[in-house]
C-alpha cells in the first residue's frame, strides 16, 4: 500500500505540474523556455519620461540599455543614479509575459537614495527603513490596462523576491530580495 501511495503521489505531482504549465499563456511559456530578446516599455509617472528598451539580446545583457534603465529608474528627487539589479527587469519582463501584455509599465518608484527614503518614511508608515529601493533592487508600478489584483497574483505566482500590494496607492511593489509578500 505504501509504494502505491508513493507512485500515485508522483503521478499527481506530475499531472499538477503539467496542468500548471498548460495554463500559462503561450507568450509566457516561450519567454521562460527560450533565449530571446527581452523588451520593456515604461513610463515614469513622476518625470514624464518614456523608454522602450531591449535590455537583453537573447544571449546577454546590453550594458548601454542597462545604463538607460538605471537613469530611468533614478531617484528623481535627489537626481541620483544607481545600478539597478538586472534581475528586476527580468522579473518585470516575465510578469508581463505571464499577463500576456506588452502595455507600458507605469513606474512610480525605482531607486531611492537613503535621504529620499528617510524623508518619505517621515510622511508614510509604508516606507521600510531598510528598503530594497535604496539598493536598486525594487520598484513600485502598475501596468496600463491590467487590473492591479491580476498583477499581484501573477507576481506572487513567480515566487521570486518580495511582492507588496497597495491598492489604495494603485501600485504593486516587486523586488529581488527573498521571496515574501504583504
Amino acid at each position: 500500500m505504501n509504494s502505491f501511495d508513493s507512485h500515485r503521489r508522483k503521478w499527481l505531482t506530475l499531472g499538477g505540474a503539467a496542468l500548471g504549465f498548460a495554463l500559462l499563456p503561450k507568450q509566457a511559456v516561450a519567454s521562460l523556455s527560450t533565449s530571446r530578446p527581452r523588451i520593456l516599455t515604461l513610463n515614469n509617472l513622476h518625470t514624464g519620461e518614456t523608454l522602450k528598451t531591449e535590455f537583453f539580446n537573447g544571449k546577454s545583457y546590453d550594458k548601454d540599455e542597462l545604463s538607460r534603465l538605471d537613469h530611468f529608474f533614478r531617484d528623481f528627487r535627489a537626481n541620483k543614479i544607481k545600478s539597478i539589479d538586472p534581475k528586476l527587469f527580468d522579473q518585470l519582463y516575465r510578469l508581463q509575459a505571464m499577463l500576456g501584455t506588452t502595455k507600458p509599465v507605469q513606474l512610480i518608484s525605482g531607486y531611492r537614495s537613503l535621504a529620499t527614503n528617510n524623508s518619505l518614511r517621515e510622511h508614510s508608515r509604508g516606507v521600510a527603513k531598510h528598503s530594497y529601493h535604496t539598493l536598486g533592487q525594487a520598484m513600485d508600478f502598475h501596468i496600463e490596462g491590467i487590473s492591479l489584483s491580476n498583477v499581484r497574483k501573477a507576481a506572487l505566482s513567480m515566487r521570486t523576491g518580495g511582492v507588496g500590494y497597495y491598492p489604495s496607492g494603485n501600485f504593486v511593489h516587486i523586488d529581488t530580495g527573498p521571496a515574501r509578500h504583504w
